[in-house]
């Protein structure tokens, strides 16, 4: 388990892999006002790993993941994608950007005047690739096939229920086939049946594309299912860094507390 304040221990564990580093975050500040929500905040993210932000509600995990895609600009530090930074990025470069990494919002959002089909056709025609529309239709059918709701696609998302929202929502995310995807709260509001559905899912396309998978969640059979790795997130930092068995072992009254 590697603590914030060895920021040299955490720097070796990236450097233990050279050139599979996706992701990096540095020295990275957001507040708003006087509430500060990260401080200090560093992280390097492996290609293909399935890495879990845990920490309390209102401490920032949201903020985090925003902050990664660029719809919250830092006050402070530096994000870097695919190696370079995103704060110097134009916006067409960072709309290409975007185009590689998903994001899968807490609320689905998914547009209610639009079925199924032309949810997932929204970003397919928002974005700069160019596409026939043959290949959009197969697009379409594919994602849909990977979240196995294939059938519902001239459906409202009104018809559908709560974990299916979800899996379109999925879909969607999957449209554009990103090597990274960065998932919010993704089984919130969900039954554990639908949850851990939803949790297999994720583990099976990130097999499937083998996509690297950032995941906020405070849903501990989340956390314990579909984590590499865990980072703990406590005072707007990278307070504890390891596996699951590794925190879940941990004596440090901070990391016990979801632990317990």
């Amino acid at each position: 388990m590697l603590m914030q304040t060895e920021e040299t221990e955490i720097q070796t564990t990236a450097n233990d892999q050279p050139g599979n580093v996706v992701l990096r975050i540095h020295h990275l500040y957001k507040s708003f006002g006087s509430n500060k929500v990260l401080v200090d905040f560093h992280l390097d993210v492996i290609r293909g790993e399935s890495l879990v932000v845990l920490g309390k509600s209102g401490s920032g995990k949201s903020v985090l993941i925003k902050c990664i895609i660029g719809l919250l600009e830092p006050d402070e530090g530096d994000i870097e994608i695919f190696g370079e930074s995103i704060s110097a990025m134009t916006a067409e470069a960072l709309d290409k950007i975007r185009a590689r990494v998903g994001f899968l919002f807490q609320s689905n959002a998914l547009y209610d005047s639009m079925t199924v089909r032309e949810n997932l056709e929204f970003p397919l025609r928002r974005h700069w690739i160019q596409v026939s529309q043959q290949e959009i239709n197969d697009m379409i059918l594919q994602a849909l096939d990977d979240v196995g709701l294939a059938h519902t696609i001239d459906m409202m998302p009104a018809e559908l229920s709560g974990g299916m929202r979800k899996r379109i929502a999925l879909a969607r995310t999957l449209i554009l086939k990103p090597e990274i995807i960065l998932y919010d709260e993704p089984t919130t509001g969900l039954d554990p049946i639908t949850s851990r559905e939803i949790i297999q899912l994720m583990m099976d396309i990130q097999d499937k594309y083998n996509t690297t998978s950032v995941i906020i969640s405070h849903d501990m059979n989340c956390v314990r299912t579909a984590s590499d790795r865990v980072v703990v997130l406590v005072d707007g930092r990278c307070y504890a860094l390891g596996t699951f068995e590794e925190l879940s072992r941990s004596q440090d009254e901070k990391v016990k507390q979801f632990f317990a």
